[in-house]
């Protein structure tokens, strides 16, 4: 099948790419304002590559005419804040669309593409690797294994290092990223609704440019939850060897997944080819949850529902105000 890809200069690009290889299909075109995407001759020396939008879209529609060279998937990994336009002209190619999380920004927007999937016949479908992540599974398994009435004591930490070079991108701006806890935390948001069923209350305790956290209680579950994109809240043990953490403890276990994600997109892109993807109606739940803690002003914690590294966020924030007056 024929491929089309937009974003192809970002960072999440390449992972796409080779999955579109591993599953024996053809980058046919790709498009980005910026044109360092040397990355492509790795895939495809034969991938038509534009920097502006309107001649790769006036090429998308040249393909169709042409029958067997018609684009079939339409990659979405943009600026999320163009998603939904990018979706929607993928859409009207007559392409299924493989969109980069999150779909979209808002709960209506959600409701827009339904209809235009409706009114094409075709389907968007999101990248949530993290459901195909094998200590995911082992923690689903064991849940669903215990069947046990009480909830579980869970703490989910994100912690992955970003330099400068990310508040000064697209991602440090909120109107286009819509903020680190869409950025980075909505497959875990997702991740702790399949786990643990639905989502009963939700608490915001702290929301900056580069850090947030709070509670939610789910059916079978309390989770204290932190992200970070902050290098001083990595583990001491890993600080300057490792730039990512990413634990999950339930009960005191603790469910390490740092690791194991390097192929996760190859799965992804299996499943959906396979008529197995994750549709609109299928991740609505974690876009609707981390609208909402967008939405939330934060508050302060009951002891019992604080991550342990919130006091010492905390504790930064109050110094620096009080060397600011």
């Amino acid at each position: 099948m024929n491929f089309a890809l937009i974003g192809a200069a970002g960072y999440i690009a390449p992972r796409h790419m080779q999955a579109i290889k591993d599953t024996g299909n053809d980058l046919v075109a790709a498009y980005d304002i910026n044109d360092s995407v040397g990355i492509i001759d790795s895939i495809s020396t034969n991938c038509s590559f534009f920097t502006e939008f309107e001649y790769f879209l006036e090429h998308a529609w040249r393909l169709k005419r042409q029958g067997e060279r018609a684009i079939d998937h339409w990659v979405v990994c943009s600026p999320n804040h163009l998603h939904s336009a990018h979706i929607t002209a993928g859409l009207h190619l007559d392409c299924d669309v493989i969109c980069e999380k999150p779909l979209v920004s808002t709960p209506a927007q959600l409701d827009e593409l339904r209809q235009v999937e409706q009114a094409t016949g075709r389907r968007v479908y999101s990248i949530m690797q993290l459901r195909h992540h094998p200590a995911i599974h082992e923690l689903r398994d064991k849940v669903l294994a215990e069947q046990r009435d009480g909830q579980y004591e869970v703490e989910l930490t994100y912690i992955t290092a970003r330099g400068p070079w990310y508040l000064a991108s697209w991602k440090g701006d909120s109107r286009k990223s819509f903020g680190v806890m869409s950025e980075i935390g909505i497959h875990f948001f997702d991740m702790l609704h399949v786990i643990f069923g639905e989502l009963k209350r939700m608490e915001l305790h702290h929301h900056d440019e580069r850090k947030a956290a709070g509670f939610l209680e789910y059916e079978k579950a309390r989770v204290r939850w932190f992200l970070s994109i902050d290098a001083e809240d990595l583990p001491a043990r890993l600080r300057g060897h490792h730039s990512t953490f990413r634990s999950i403890t339930c009960d005191g276990e603790e469910f390490e997944f740092s690791s194991g994600f390097t192929d996760l997109h190859t799965v992804s892109y299996r499943e959906i080819l396979a008529g197995r993807g994750f549709g609109i109606e299928t991740v609505r739940h974690c876009l609707e949850t981390v609208y909402a803690l967008g939405q939330a002003t934060p508050e302060a914690p009951r002891v019992d529902e604080a991550h342990p590294q919130l006091a010492a966020v905390l504790a930064a924030q109050d110094a620096l105000a009080a060397s600011q007056r």
